[in-house]
């Protein structure tokens, strides 16, 4: 190996200018616009298939849903009872095959789910059926076997939970996951196949002739270059139905979730708590416990997407009504995340009630706009994206396209010694070596690059700021940062992230 190669090995900035270089070249047969989970996986099956495949993102890889979801696999009971057994159906068979996939990634996770007398909305007898029909929906074979328990199991399995009218409840499987490091790990399978790809690159507008001629602008120095290509795919979520060209309509709901201490919320299996029809989980999470989510229209900044003090209240209130033992207050809440869901389109309804349905379009030649479905599904989306492509790209004449058939349910994202000490379901260890691999190996540009979505030390530590200081001295020795870039980088974080609600 040569030195220039080693170099641009090496050396994060001279990665980046042959990245940008790259993109100004010849035409690729697909741009993927959007760096969220979707995208990644379109990036990842499109280049397994020998297509030549960029992906742009305006800020960080995952830094939007596919960083703030309450990180389940799951079918979803809660669609189950609202009659979508398809939507059940395709995402349990999903959930299973990302625990195949990643399987660093997927932990199969038990849920209890107590049931109440007089809570008209989940009966017991409704929910035993339920579990036995959600476990075939997973082809028979779930992430483990329903049950179902008199009330001493459940308060036996679940201490201090509220037992005044307790009637019993179910237990049944679904499978956790870290929703941004499977972005991420999805994205580095697809650069290993060959896809180009970088954050912090804007997608501004596209003239079409012949082929896609789309206009990027570098968001780190503004200046803005051209990317052809054959095909163009807008897996931009909550951003999609702002992108010229695109036709999505979304209807976006914030959920939101709170961190505690374990021993605050002490629970070792994930406990489902319900107000009516509305669903929110605690969730174990090492030392940590996630408490969520709300499900509530948003109308705000698409780019600064925030828990406010109602959040708050409300998810703690519901907790304490569930836990009345523990009596739970904001003193106790870690760190708080905002997300949106990119619901296709519904005016009607509560948002709860809002399909999580995906659609794909193809409004223009050579235009397709990926919007709407959940963390479980992506793969397929991506999966259906790509067929479609193909379907196109083998008809356009003159295209000579040599594609392989789709192997993303079958081969694993990356290799055991590749996701060791940096990918996990919990924080990787406080230390420098970490740093080194995202900066190095995983396109970490910003201090909150590493801090939320690499590692979620953000969201886990309660001193979080001050590792933060430290983080930014080691990205500094790596990346030549002077001491007012340092200065500026804690700052930008603490702008950004500083205050979670």
């Amino acid at each position: 190996m040569n030195n220039a190669n080693t170099r641009s090995q090496l050396d994060p900035a001279a990665q980046r200018q042959a990245t940008l270089k790259t993109l100004e070249q010849d035409p690729f047969d697909v741009l993927v616009i959007g760096g969220g989970i979707v995208g990644t996986g379109v990036a990842r099956d499109a280049a397994m298939r020998g297509l030549r495949v960029a992906l742009v993102e305006q800020h960080d890889f995952s830094f939007g849903t596919s960083s703030r979801s309450s990180r389940l696999l799951h079918g979803g009971l809660r669609y189950l009872a609202q009659g979508r057994i398809g939507l059940v159906h395709e995402a349990s068979v999903e959930k299973k095959v990302v625990h195949h996939i990643a399987p660093h990634l997927a932990d199969p996770l038990p849920f209890i789910f107590p049931t109440y007398r007089g809570n008209k909305d989940w009966v017991l007898w409704q929910l035993k059926i339920g579990v036995k029909i959600y476990d075939l929906l997973c082809g028979g074979r779930n992430l483990g076997k329903s049950t179902w328990h008199r009330p001493q199991d459940i308060l036996r399995r679940v201490p201090g939970l509220v037992a005044v009218n307790l009637t019993g409840g179910v237990r049944y499987y679904d499978g956790f996951t870290n929703d941004s490091r499977l972005a991420l790990d999805t994205l580095r399978s697809a650069a290993a196949q060959g896809a180009t790809v970088i954050n912090y690159c804007r997608y501004r507008d596209a003239k079409r002739n012949g082929h896609w001629e789309c206009q990027v602008e570098d968001v780190l120095t503004g200046r803005t270059f051209p990317v052809r290509a054959c095909a163009v795919v807008n897996a931009t979520g909550p951003w999609a139905d702002g992108l010229p060209h695109s036709t999505v309509k979304l209807r976006a709901t914030k959920g939101i979730h709170l961190v505690v201490e374990h021993g605050r919320a002490p629970v070792t299996e994930t406990v489902v708590m319900t107000e009516g029809k509305r669903i929110l989980f605690m969730i174990p999470w090492g030392e940590r416990t996630i408490i969520g989510t709300t499900d509530t229209d948003y109308q705000g900044s698409l780019d600064d997407v925030r828990a406010d003090t109602e959040d708050v209240a409300y998810v703690l209130r519901v907790a304490n009504l569930f836990f009345p033992n523990s009596q739970l207050t904001t003193r106790d809440v870690i760190s708080a995340w905002a997300g949106l869901r990119p619901l296709v389109a519904d005016p009607s309804g509560k948002p709860s009630d809002v399909s999580r349905a995906h659609e794909i379009h193809n409004p223009e030649p050579g235009w397709w706009d990926v919007a709407g479905g959940k963390l479980t599904t992506y793969r397929l989306m991506a999966e259906q994206t790509v067929d479609q492509i193909v379907r196109k790209l083998k008809k356009l004449k003159g295209t000579a396209v040599a594609v392989a058939p789709c192997r993303t349910a079958r081969e694993p994202l990356l290799p055991p010694s590749e996701t060791a000490g940096v990918s996990a379901l919990t924080p990787p260890p406080f230390e420098r070596g970490p740093v080194e691999h995202y900066v190095r190996r995983e396109w970490a540009v910003h201090l909150d690059d590493v801090m939320v979505r690499r590692t979620s030390w953000h969201w886990y530590h309660r001193d979080a700021a001050s590792k933060a200081a430290q983080v930014a001295e080691w990205m500094g020795e790596l990346l030549g940062w002077p001491p007012e870039t340092r200065q500026a980088e804690l700052e930008r974080y603490t702008r950004m992230w500083g205050a979670s609600y």
